[in-house]
C-alpha cells in the first residue's frame, strides 16, 4: 500500500457493475530464497529477537516518520520510546489505547556485528513476519519493503553494516487494510469527541493484530550458496521402496563461472544418523535418492511412529571438490492421491478430524510463542486430531516444522478471508500471498492440501473468473497437493466450486441458523453435505461448525452458550457426520474452533470468540471430553489405533 493511503480514503469507492469484471492473469513476482536460516559448517544464524524500542505514529499523520526521516537516528531522537517485545503483537503490550491503533508504528534497535563476518561471506536479513506491511532500514539505508503479513522476507546486508561495530535496524510497520489488502478491510474518518478519527472496519472475526510477530534473523552463507531446495517424494506400491527427487539453486559469482562447475552431493540420513543413501549431481543440481526399506511419514494416529522425518543433507561443491556451502532440512517421504470420491495419503484413504485454529493468546496476541506452540500440539495429541486448518493465513515456520514431527496433517490456507470486490489489483495480491506460502511450505510434508480463501464471497458473478485464475495459478505452482476453499454461501449461489479440488464448507447449525435449535442439526448438515457432492461430484469436508461456550456456565436442558449447549451441538453434528461417512466422499469434519481467540469488539462478542473447544488460556472445556472419545473411536474404527488409558473414566463393573 502506498504510505499517502490516508490522503486517498474519502476518494476511494467501488463501483457496482451488473456484469462480470474482466480479468486478465498477470504474472505475480517470484519469491527467491528464503530457506529457514539454519546454522551448518558453512553457515552461523543470530536472532535480534528481544526488547526493541518502539514509537507510534500520529493517526492522522501516518507518513510523518518517512517525511522527517526518523530511521536516519535513532527513534528516541525523534520521539519518546517505549520497550517493544519481538516478537509479539503490539496490542495488548501497554494499558493505553495502542490497541486499537490504525496506521504506522516504528521500531528500532541496536547491535554488534563481529568483525569475522566480514570475511568472505554473506549477510542477509530474515523477518518471519510482520503484520501487514514493513520498511526496513539498516544504519538508515532502505533494505526491503515488503506487504503481506504471516509470511517472511529478506534482503542482503552485507554493504550496509558495520563490521566489528555497532549497527541499527529500523522497522515501520503499517497495519491498515483496505479493499486491495490480503485480507481485506476499510479506512473510514468518522467524527468524535475531539473532532474526526481514522477507524479501521474489516468483515473477518478475529483481531487484527499487528507488529513483529515473528523472529528477526540475521545469517550468514557464503558467496557462492545454495539458495533454494525443492524436495519431492514416492513411494513403491507396496511402500517398500522411497524416492526423494530433489532440485538446488544456486546464487553467487561461482555459478557464472565457465570453468568451475558446481555439483551436489546429497546424503540421506535416518533418525538414527544412519546413511541410507546418497547421490552426486552433475551440474543440473538435482537428482534422485532410493531408499530401501523406507519408513514413510504417517498423519498421527495411523501409524505406531507417526512423522518419520528423515534429514537430507545438501552439499554444494566446486569443480576441486571444495566444499562451498552445507544446507540440512528434515523430509518425510509420503505420497498423495485424490479422486471424486476420497483422499489418501500412501494409497490409504483420509478421514481428517480437526479444527480450525488461530494463532492468539494472552498478551502476546499473533506473536510467536514456543511454550505457546508446545502445549497446543500437545492437547491436539490428547483429543485425538489428525489435522488442522491454518485458518485464516500461514502460521510460524516453526508450528509446520512441529507438524512434520508429529504428524498432523495442515491445510494450509493464505490469507484470503471473507474476499468480496474483486479487481484485478486484489488479484495480484491474491496470487502473490499464495506463491509466498507454497514457496515456503512446499517441502513440509505435513502440508497435504492448499486452501486460497476463507469464506469470499464466491455468489458473485465475478467469482468465477477470479477464482478460476487463482486456482489455476495453485496449480501451476504445485500439481501434487488438492486444492480446497472453505465456502459459506449455499451451493445453488456458489460460482468457486467448480475450481476447486476438494470442496469445503461452513455452517453454523443451531447457532447463526435456527440460534437454538438442536433439533434443526443433523438432518440440515446430511442434506447440505449430499447437496455440495451433487453438484460438484468431489469430495466434501466440513471445515467449521460450532457453538459460542462461556466457560462455566452450565444450563439443563441446554441453553445457547452454556457448556451443555455445545456438548449438544457436537453430539447433533457426529450423528451427522457418521451417517455421510457412510457414502463414501464425505472426507473431513473440523470443529470451529481449538480454542477461544480475540475478535474486534462486538456487542455479539464477550472478550471475543468463545468457540473454542479449549480456553484462550488452553483448558478443556466439556465438550472437548466428548470430542476426544469421538476422534480416538474414529482413530479406532478407521486406522486401528489404541485408546489411550484415561480415556474412559470408570464407572462401575
Amino acid at each position: 500500500m502506498a504510505l499517502s493511503f490516508f490522503s486517498l480514503v474519502t476518494g476511494l469507492y467501488v463501483l457496482h457493475f451488473s456484469i462480470a469484471l474482466i480479468l486478465v492473469n498477470k504474472e505475480v513476482p517470484q519469491t527467491r530464497g528464503m530457506l529457514y536460516p539454519r546454522e551448518s559448517e558453512t553457515r552461523e544464524v543470530r536472532s535480534l529477537d528481544g526488547i526493541w524500542n518502539f514509537v507510534r505514529s500520529d493517526q492522522a499523520n501516518p507518513t510523518q516518520g518517512v517525511r522527517d526521516e526518523w530511521y536516519a537516528k535513532e527513534l528516541s531522537k525523534s520521539r519518546p520510546t517505549i520497550p517493544m517485545p519481538v516478537p509479539a503483537s503490539y496490542n495488548d503490550i501497554t494499558t493505553d489505547n495502542l490497541r486499537d491503533h490504525v496506521g504506522t508504528v516504528w521500531y528500532d534497535r541496536k547491535f554488534f556485528v563481529p568483525r569475522t563476518w566480514a570475511k568472505d561471506q554473506r549477510i542477509w536479513l530474515r523477518f518471519g513476519s510482520v503484520h501487514y506491511e514493513a520498511y526496513v532500514w539498516i544504519n538508515g539505508q532502505k533494505v526491503v519493503k515488503h506487504e503481506m503479513g504471516h509470511l517472511p522476507f529478506e534482503a542482503e546486508v552485507t554493504d550496509l553494516l558495520n563490521y566489528g561495530a555497532e549497527n541499527r535496524i529500523t522497522v515501520m510497520c503499517d497495519n491498515a487494510l483496505i479493499q486491495t489488502t490480503v485480507p481485506q478491510g476499510r479506512i473510514t474518518e468518522v467524527p468524535n469527541d475531539e473532532g474526526m478519527t481514522i477507524v479501521q472496519s474489516y468483515t473477518f472475526d478475529f483481531f487484527n493484530y499487528a507488529g513483529i510477530h515473528r523472529s528477526v534473523h540475521l545469517y550468514t552463507t557464503p558467496r557462492t550458496f545454495i539458495e533454494e531446495v525443492e524436495v519431492t517424494t514416492n513411494l513403491s506400491k507396496d511402500a517398500s521402496v522411497g524416492d526423494v527427487f530433489y532440485s538446488v539453486s544456486v546464487n553467487g559469482s561461482a555459478a557464472n563461472e565457465a570453468d568451475n562447475v558446481l555439483h551436489i552431493q546429497a546424503n540421506l540420513y535416518d533418525k538414527e544418523g544412519i546413511l541410507v543413501a546418497n547421490a552426486t549431481s552433475d551440474g543440473k543440481l538435482g537428482g534422485q535418492l532410493q531408499v530401501n526399506q523406507v519408513k514413510p511419514w504417517w498423519p498421527y494416529l495411523m501409524h505406531p511412529k507417526p512423522g518419520y522425518l528423515y534429514e537430507l543433507e545438501i552439499k554444494l561443491l566446486a569443480t576441486n571438490e571444495e566444499l562451498l556451502d552445507v544446507y540440512r532440512l528434515k523430509v518425510g517421504i509420503r505420497t498423495l492421491s485424490w479422486d471424486k470420491k476420497q483422499f489418501l495419503i500412501n494409497g490409504k484413504p483420509i478421514y481428517f478430524r480437526g479444527f480450525g485454529r488461530h494463532e492468539d493468546a494472552d498478551i502476546r496476541g499473533k506473536g510467536l510463542d514456543n511454550a505457546l506452540m508446545v502445549r497446543d500440539f500437545n492437547l491436539l495429541k490428547w483429543i485425538g486430531a489428525n489435522s488442522y486448518r491454518t485458518s485464516h493465513y500461514p502460521y510460524s515456520e516453526e508450528s509446520m516444522q512441529f507438524a512434520d514431527e508429529h504428524g498432523i496433517m495442515i491445510i494450509d490456507e493464505c490469507p484470503s478471508v471473507d474476499t468480496e470486490n474483486y479487481s484485478q489489483e486484489l488479484l495480484g495480491k491474491h496470487k502473490s500471498s499464495l506463491e509466498q506460502l507454497i514457496h515456503r511450505d512446499r517441502n513440509h510434508p505435513s502440508v497435504v492440501m492448499w486452501s486460497i480463501a476463507n469464506e469470499p464471497r464466491t455468489g458473485s458473478m465475478s467469482a468465477d473468473s477470479y477464482f478460476e485464475l487463482v486456482a489455476n495459478f495453485t496449480r501451476s505452482l504445485d500439481s501434487s497437493r488438492p486444492i480446497t476453499a472453505a465456502i459459506a454461501v449455499p451451493h445453488t449461489q456458489d460460482k468457486a466450486g467448480r475450481s476447486l479440488d476438494i470442496i469445503s464448507f461452513n455452517r453454523y447449525n443451531a447457532w447463526y441458523s435456527n440460534t437454538g435449535r438442536l433439533d434443526m442439526v443433523t438432518q440440515n448438515v446430511i442434506d447440505e453435505a449430499i447437496a455440495w457432492n451433487k453438484h460438484y461430484n468431489k469430495p466434501i469436508i466440513m471445515s467449521e461448525y460450532g457453538a459460542d461456550t462461556l466457560e462455566g456456565l452450565h444450563m439443563q436442558p441446554a441453553y445457547v452458550w452454556s457448556e451443555e449447549f455445545q456438548t449438544e451441538v457436537f453430539s447433533r453434528h457426529f450423528k451427522a457426520f457418521d451417517e455421510l461417512r457412510k457414502k463414501g466422499w464425505f472426507i473431513g469434519e473440523f470443529v470451529w474452533n481449538f480454542a477461544d481467540f480475540k475478535t474486534a469488539q462486538s456487542y455479539t462478542r464477550v472478550g471475543g470468540n468463545k468457540k473454542g473447544v479449549f480456553t484462550r488460556a488452553r483448558q478443556p472445556k466439556a465438550a472437548a471430553h466428548l470430542l476426544r472419545k469421538r476422534y480416538f473411536a474414529l482413530g479406532r474404527d478407521l486406522d486401528q489405533c489404541s485408546f489411550p488409558e484415561d480415556l474412559y473414566t470408570y464407572i462401575a463393573t
